[in-house]
C-alpha cells in the first residue's frame, strides 16, 4: 500500500515512467505539479554536477506537489553509480527507482535516508528477489513496456506477484489511457507507469521527428529486439528504417554495457544512431494521438480514469 501522506497528494495513481534521454526537469515538474509522480533516469544527465543541478530544480519547483522519483541504473557496468546515488542522497527525495539488476547494493543508504525504493523485475524470480533484499515496492515490465520490457501477461504477473507480497506494485506496458490505470488498479496494483504517451508531450526532451512518429504509429510498429541493449527492447521498426536498417535483419547486441550507453560523447557523437535516431515505444503507442502538454495528457486521463469509477 502506498503511504497515505503520498497517496493525498496525487490526482492519479500514476507515474510519469522515467525514459532514457526523453525525461528531464520540465517534464517531470509539471507531471508533478499535474499531479502524478514524475520520474527520470539520472543517467539523462552528462555529469554527477548536472544531476545536482537538476535534482536541485525539480525538488524546488515542486514543493507540496506530487514526489518526484530519480530512477538508477544498478546494473554492474553502470561506473556512475556510486556517485549518481551520492546525488540522489544530496537531495533527499521520497522515492527512488532502481533498474536493470538487483536493488541490494543501494537499499541501505537509500532506506537509512528514509527513502521508498521501488524496483523494476520482470519475471516472478526478480520480484522474489528484490522483495528478499528489502524493497518497498515492485514496479511490474509487462510484455507492453516501451524501452527495457518483460515478457509476462500483466494479468498473470500481478496475480502470481500479489500472492506473495502485500507492499506497492506498479504495473508498466500497455497503459494507453485512464481506463487502462483504473484496470490496472482494480487487478490489484497501487500505480501504473505511463511512458509513450508522456514522450508525446510538448515538455518532453524527445525531437519533434520522435513524437510526431510516435503520433502516426500503431501496435504494429514496435518491435521487440535486443539489438541496440542487450536486453529485450521494445523500439519504433520506423525509426530503425528511417536510420537504413532492416527490422528483420537487425544484429544481437551482446553484453549489456551501461558505461556504454550512458556516455556522453558517445551518444553525441554525429554517427551515433542508437538513442539518437532510434526510439523506443511501448504497446500504448497507438494512443497517442498528438502532442499535449504534460497537464492536458493527466487532464484527459483523470477523466477517463474517473468516467470507469463513476461507471
Amino acid at each position: 500500500m502506498l503511504p497515505t501522506s503520498l497517496k493525498s497528494r496525487l490526482r492519479l495513481p500514476l507515474i510519469a515512467a522515467p525514459m532514457f534521454l526523453v525525461s528531464g526537469p520540465a517534464l517531470v515538474t509539471a507531471a508533478c505539479r499535474a499531479g502524478v509522480i514524475g520520474a527520470f533516469p539520472t543517467a539523462n544527465c552528462r555529469t554527477v554536477a548536472e544531476l545536482d543541478a537538476w535534482l536541485a530544480e525539480i525538488k524546488a519547483a515542486t514543493e507540496g506537489a506530487a514526489p518526484f522519483c530519480p530512477n538508477l541504473i544498478v546494473h554492474r557496468s553502470n561506473p556512475r553509480l556510486p556517485d549518481d546515488l551520492a546525488a540522489v542522497l544530496r537531495a533527499g527525495p521520497e522515492m527512488v527507482i532502481t533498474s536493470v539488476g538487483s536493488p541490494e547494493p543501494v537499499l541501505k543508504p537509500l532506506k537509512e535516508a528514509g527513502c521508498l525504493v521501488l524496483a523494476d523485475v520482470a519475471s516472478v524470480r526478480h520480484a522474489e528477489k528484490a522483495v528478499a533484499a528489502g524493497v518497498d515496492g515492485l514496479v511490474l515490465l509487462t510484455a507492453g513496456a516501451g524501452g527495457q520490457t518483460g515478457w509476462v501477461n500483466p494479468f498473470a504477473f500481478v496475480r502470481a506477484v500479489r500472492q506473495f507480497w502485500d507492499g506497492i506494485v506498479v504495473m508498466a506496458g500497455g497503459m494507453a489511457d485512464g481506463r487502462a490505470v483504473a484496470a490496472a488498479e482494480l487487478l490489484g496494483c497501487d500505480l501504473a507507469y505511463m511512458g509513450t504517451k508522456f514522450i508525446a508531450t510538448s515538455e518532453s526532451l524527445a525531437k519533434d521527428a520522435y513524437k510526431q512518429m510516435l503520433v502516426k504509429s500503431r501496435l504494429d510498429d514496435v518491435l521487440l529486439t535486443r539489438a541496440f541493449t542487450g536486453l529485450e527492447t521494445n523500439m519504433l521498426r520506423p525509426s530503425i528504417a528511417a536510420a537504413g536498417l532492416d527490422p528483420e535483419d537487425l544484429p544481437q547486441r551482446g553484453a549489456i554495457d551501461i558505461a556504454q550507453d550512458i556516455n556522453a560523447a558517445e551518444r553525441e557523437r554525429p554517427d551515433a544512431k542508437r538513442w539518437k535516431d532510434i526510439w523506443s515505444a511501448g504497446h500504448s503507442v497507438s494512443g497517442v494521438a498528438d502532442v499535449p502538454s504534460v497537464a492536458e495528457l493527466v487532464e484527459r486521463t483523470a477523466a477517463e480514469y474517473a468516467a470507469v469509477l463513476s461507471s
